[in-house]
């Protein structure tokens, strides 16, 4: 994803993005893909594409098992669509 981006050079990846329903990003506060998904984050900012952001405490393994259950199935439950026309 290289440095910031500016709107005069936007990658053609920006519109889908802006398509998806919902965009969701958390990470560890001891996980060694923190910087990687903080900038992620930084950058659907910097393009005002909406995404949730959440750092938790632990690693990238900490508590998978009540992620799971209390934030990734009830954010797919709320965001995913399997009718036609939906949005």
């Amino acid at each position: 994803m290289g440095g910031q981006r500016s709107a005069g050079n936007d990658c053609q990846c920006v519109g889908n993005l802006r398509r998806y329903r919902a965009i969701a990003i958390d990470v560890g506060d001891q996980d060694n893909l923190r910087a990687g998904a903080t900038k992620l984050h930084d950058i659907l900012d910097t393009y005002g594409i909406a995404n949730n952001f959440e750092i938790y405490s632990g690693t990238h393994t900490s508590a998978v098992a009540d992620r799971f259950q209390n934030h990734v199935v009830p954010f797919f439950s709320r965001n995913l669509c399997s009718t036609k026309g939906c949005r």
